[in-house]
Order: C-alpha cells, then structure tokens, then sequence
C-alpha cells in the first residue's frame, strides 16, 4: 500500500440512517417498493451506516440480527448505532429493564464483529458542569463493555479535562462538523481512545435552531470539495495513528449524506466508484468519480 493511503483499509464511511422517504428516486431507485431492502441496497455501496433508529427506541434483538443478515453481502461492513435517548434526556428514569433492552440488540451486533461503536449523542444544552460530568461518567461506566464515543456539541466540553476523562474510560470522542451557533463547539481532529469518529451534520447556520425549521431544513447542506479535503486530512492522520476511524454524513436531505459519501471515498481513494443510476441522475456532476459502465467499449473511442 502507497504512503499516500495508509491506513485507509481503517477508514469506515457511510450515511447517519438510511430510511429516509426523499432517498427514493434520489438515492434509491424511483419504483423501488415495499419489499425493496433500502438496508442491504446501501451495504452495497458503503462500508458503514449509523444506525438512529435505536436513539428514539431500542432495537429488538431479532432486529438486530435481520441488519446482520441484511448486510451479510458486504464482508467489510460495519455498524455504528446511536443509545436510546432515555440515557442521554430523561436521565434516572431508566431501569434495569431498559439496560437490557438496549443490550440486547448491541450484543447481537457486537457477537457478529460488526459493532464499529455506539454513540452517545448529547445536545448542546448539555454543558460541562459538575452534574453534567458526573452524568456523563455514570453512562459511561454503565456501557463500558461496548466501545464507545461520546458526542459533545457545546464549546464547554472543548477542555483538555474532558479528553482526560474520556481517555481515561477508553471513550472515543465524536468530532463533529456543525453550524456554529452562540457556543457550538467547532470542528476538532482529537482521538481519546482506540476508536476514532467523525459526523458531519452539514453548516446551515441559517435553520439549525430556527424555531420552524424541520428536520430536513436543518441538515439541507452540500459539502464542498474543499471542505471535505479538510476533514480528509484530518481523517487519515487519525487513522495513520491508531483505527479504525468511522465517518459519518448526516447531512441526509435528497441523499445529500451518500453523495458527499461517495465524494469522500474518491478523495480517500482517489479510485472510481460504483454509483447507483438514481443518485447521478440527482446529482449529474458525479459522473465525474463514477466508474465507465462499459470500460472496453470507452476504449474504442
């Protein structure tokens, strides 16, 4: 392997989430149906997806193991998930119940080699205060058999006292690529553990915390090229230290997250890439990292 790539094999990188109803005909095929897997159609473009369902509920265990089976084409392939969001808003509601129930469905990813980490998403209201650490430190110490990262969006957190502690309980530490707003934390390049993590949820300050923005409004953003060779630089020196090192795009509206995705694997690369016939219709200028159809026939010109 060149210079120029190593420690690219460590690099994962995929979409936050793939059930998205504006993916159909924009990332999906246009008369995709009910039984279409938009699951196994995205594994075979990507090595990584983060999964968000399981913030909002915990996944079954056999949920879990349809994903496994689902992606089973892909031999690379990891999953990243997110922790239900009673650990992370509702605080001590929680009950020896749920900490099984949420077991239950990362054990199953975790038994299959597939488990990349899970993520523990704070807003940014969650400030770095005495109660606040000593919540963080409890919902570490709860999930410390599975590898972790933590998501911190507030400027607080952006102390070496942090990355201490996170080092210190082998947590990973989301960087984050965010609008910057009042006190947003801004884009790092920091690896407090083995386990190296990037999300990219777009920069459109204008909606971020508009009262009548929706969810698509927030994360309507397209990275530009020049933008995505800042965190690529960032990516690979993470993983040219240690690894793996996942990257995620959340920037989801119209399939927004799997085409900056393709675009950072070809910068990664710098190969050609397989792209699916509904994205390059959406976005035409991909053309321009897809692979020839029919190579042989091109040659003839």
């Amino acid at each position: 392997m060149s210079t120029q790539n190593k420690g690219c094999e460590k690099i994962y990188i995929g979409p936050a989430g793939w059930s998205y109803p504006d993916w159909r005909g924009t990332f999906y095929p246009p008369k995709s149906g009910r039984k279409f897997d938009q699951l196994a159609f995205t594994a075979q473009y990507f090595n990584l997806i983060e999964i968000n369902s399981s913030y909002y509920h915990p996944p079954t265990a056999d949920t879990a193991k349809s994903w496994v089976t689902r992606v089973a084409g892909n031999e690379k392939f990891r999953f990243t998930a997110k922790l239900w969001q009673k650990f992370v808003l509702e605080r001590n509601t929680y009950t020896n119940k749920d900490i099984e129930a949420v077991q239950n469905a990362f054990d199953v990813l975790l038994d299959s080699g597939q488990l990349g980490a899970i993520l523990i998403q704070f807003p940014q209201s969650f400030h770095n205060n005495l109660e606040e650490r000593s919540w963080l430190f409890r919902i570490l110490s709860l999930f410390k058999m599975y590898p972790l990262v933590v998501e911190l969006r507030h400027d607080s957190w952006n102390v070496h006292q942090t990355f201490d502690m996170l080092q210190e309980m082998n947590c990973g530490f989301a960087n984050i690529d965010q609008p910057i707003v009042g006190q947003s934390l801004g884009f790092t390049e920091i690896m407090t553990s083995d386990t190296g993590y990037y999300r990219f949820h777009g920069r459109n300050t204008a909606m971020w915390f508009n009262e009548n923005a929706g969810r698509d409004d927030r994360y309507n953003y397209t990275y530009a090229g020049e933008e995505l060779q800042t965190f690529l630089a960032a990516v690979k020196k993470n993983a040219t230290e240690a690894g793996p090192v996942y990257v995620v795009f959340n920037n989801h509206f119209k399939g927004q997250a799997v085409r900056n995705a393709f675009e950072f694997i070809y910068l990664l690369k710098n190969e050609k890439l397989d792209i699916p016939e509904s994205l390059l219709k959406t976005y035409p200028d991909l053309v321009n990292i897809r692979k020839p159809e029919n190579p042989q026939q091109l040659e003839l010109f």
